[in-house]
């Protein structure tokens, strides 16, 4: 495997394994910045840091307990073991001990109580106050944010799990593991100086030494850490995309590819890790072998001061066990480390998420209130976020309360139309027009209050008939709702449930699901309609039932249609015939029949696949 130390080297050919470290003083900054970020979030708990900082200070002295009794009880037994009658002064010392002891240990246990559940708190609440934050900025973002390819829904779960997580136990090793040491490492340093300087010194200088083999250990092992990142964010898409066309694998009978894909990148996440814990354990190792140095060196100098008369035997433990409480957090600096990398890794991405400015919708414009939809596009081009060009030099116009169809190829752009006068991307080049005012000032929020959406396929969302219908107007009764449902054809149906309208949404049937939709459009009761294929994927009589609904809609409404449906299309006062992201030809359906250009085509096309001739037969024979 390639050592990831190489600035510009890919291990993987999926873009996003990129493994190239950051430089030190870029990592330092991106260090403080996540820290000042993390630190607005922590702000809310100052009384609780406080409180967390205090009992750790006390907690730091209740740990140096253990080697003054040491001390105390090493050189109290070598003086008793001098007397005649050791026993009372013996059992008197261990009275003593026992006391301070269980006193010692009785406060350390309300210390570390309050300590560890203070620290956990701050955590738990950071993490839900980092997850709520995300969820609630993402909201506010762009169509094109969810589109682009390094935003698909795996890759952005794990970008967003794995930051909160790696954040929140920052926190948490801060808090609750680590900084209890490193007050006890601290006090313990200063203890070791006020009894002998050469034995402190000795102390002080195995901190530079862990802490230059920690930080070689963490740069070693920074770019495998990235390409983990990578490899958890394409095996998330992998399974999702992998449950998402389940149906297409099962059916060309392609579970083995499937399988072998998983397989590969289950493979090179085993080699990375395995890498990984091979260079911990390395470098584990070099670290214990210095602090056994350590120890052996304190013991030869505590011994010589024995021996000179300036110390006690019971010196030898008491400064053993100084030392060792000085190393513990030291020698645990990797993970502090690891914590700070995968903060780099992770949290980077999160923040990235978190302040994308460029991806927030305007919902502060013009006010969309009383819209009459007169709409005029005047050279729009558009290419979606993958680089396809979806729309070229665009221009029509829509006159308000009459339905205008666009007509045209799969693939002519149509659908495309919708989505900018939806505002779920903003056009590349040229203005759309929305009574008079330009698309791009307009309030977002306030525009799709006054705009509706009937699609091919409508998201039915968990819970009730009552509920998905009540998503049009969360202050609707249930007799407004009835009466959309009316409106829509599907109230007979629902009563007709065991459990009527408190029924699961989700059981119903497809045509059942997309006059749902429907029905929550009438309750939404927009002045603005845009039907996008909305009977495509339906059976001929679901189809005839939510035509019915479609032609209440469209009554005193300005409707834009898109459809390959003969009928709907027919019904329309104004046709819009695109080709290749243009428009080629404009007008009422006679018209443009009678030219004979592209929309005769269309229109002839669409005849002939209908075998209209043996129909007529059918119907007048």
């Amino acid at each position: 495997m390639p050592k990831p130390s190489k600035p510009t080297r890919v291990l993987n050919d999926n873009p996003f394994l990129n493994t190239a470290p950051v430089e030190k003083t870029e990592r330092r900054a991106l260090l403080w910045n996540i820290l000042k970020k993390l630190a607005n979030f922590a702000a809310p708990y100052k009384v609780l840091i406080v409180a967390t900082l205090i009992l750790t200070v006390l907690g730091s002295f209740t740990a140096q307990v253990n080697a003054f009794v040491l001390r105390y009880t090493v050189d109290t037994l070598t003086e008793i073991a001098a007397l005649a009658d050791p026993w009372q002064a013996g059992l008197r010392m261990l009275g003593i001990i026992s006391a301070v002891l269980l006193t010692k240990e009785i406060l350390s246990i309300f210390i570390s109580f309050g300590q560890r559940f203070f620290g956990e708190k701050i955590r738990i609440n950071l993490s839900r106050d980092l997850s709520q934050k995300i969820i609630e900025r993402i909201l506010t973002y762009r169509m094109a944010f969810y589109t682009s390819s390094q935003n698909d829904s795996g890759k952005l779960q794990t970008r967003i799990d794995y930051g909160v997580m790696s954040l929140t136990s920052l926190v948490q090793n801060f808090f609750i593991d680590m900084l209890p040491l490193f007050a006890s490492a601290i006090v313990s340093l200063i203890i070791m100086f006020s009894t002998n300087f050469w034995i402190g010194l000795v102390g002080l200088i195995i901190i530079p030494i862990y802490f230059f083999i920690s930080q070689k250990q963490a740069r070693r092992l920074q770019g495998y850490r990235r390409q983990m990142r990578g490899f958890r964010e394409a095996k998330s898409g992998l399974v999702i995309s992998l449950i998402n066309s389940i149906s297409v694998v099962k059916s060309f009978v392609r579970e083995p590819i499937e399988a072998q894909k998983h397989l590969k990148i289950q493979k090179e996440m085993t080699g990375n890790q395995l890498r990984i814990r091979s260079i911990g354990f390395i470098y584990d190792a070099v670290k214990t072998f210095i602090e056994q140095i350590g120890i052996v060196i304190i013991i030869l100098l505590t011994a010589y001061f024995v021996l000179q008369g300036e110390m006690t035997i019971g010196m030898v433990l008491f400064h053993v066990l100084l030392f060792q409480n000085v190393a513990a957090p030291i020698r645990q600096l990797h993970r502090i480390y690891d914590q700070i990398n995968n903060a780099l890794t992770y949290a980077e991405g999160f923040f990235e998420i978190l302040e994308d400015d460029k991806q927030v919708e305007n919902i502060d414009g013009i006010s969309s209130k009383d819209l009459k939809g007169h709409i005029e596009l005047k050279n729009v081009d558009f290419t979606y976020p993958n680089g396809t060009q979806a729309l070229r030099d665009v221009s029509f116009e829509i006159r308000p309360n009459r339905i205008t169809a666009l007509v045209g190829l799969s693939g002519a752009g149509k659908s495309t139309i919708i989505s900018l006068l939806v505002k779920f991307y903003e056009p590349d080049a040229g203005v759309i027009y929305l009574d008079g005012h330009d698309l791009a000032d307009c309030d977002t929020h306030d525009l799709r209050h006054n705009i509706g959406l009937v699609l091919q396929s409508n998201h039915i969302f968990s819970g009730t008939i009552s509920e998905n219908i009540r998503y049009g107007d969360t202050n609707a009764t249930q007799e407004d709702i009835i009466v959309a449902a009316k409106k829509a054809s599907i109230h007979e149906q629902v009563i007709k449930l065991k459990e009527g309208y408190e029924s699961t949404a989700k059981s119903l049937s497809g045509g059942q699901q997309q006059r749902i939709a429907l029905a929550r459009m009438f309750l939404k009761d927009p002045p603005i309609v845009f039907l996008d294929e909305p009977t495509a994927s339906l059976d001929a009589i679901a189809s005839q039932q939510v035509k019915k609904s479609l032609d209440l809609i469209k009554k005193d409404r300005t409707v834009i249609m898109v459809s390959h449906n003969i009928a709907q299309i027919i019904d329309a006062d104004d046709l819009v015939v695109i080709e290749n992201g243009q428009v080629v030809e404009t007008g009422t359906h006679e018209a443009l029949y009678d030219k004979g250009g592209k929309y005769y085509e269309i229109f002839s096309a669409m005849s002939d696949s209908l075998n209209l001739d043996k129909i007529s037969q059918t119907l007048h024979g």
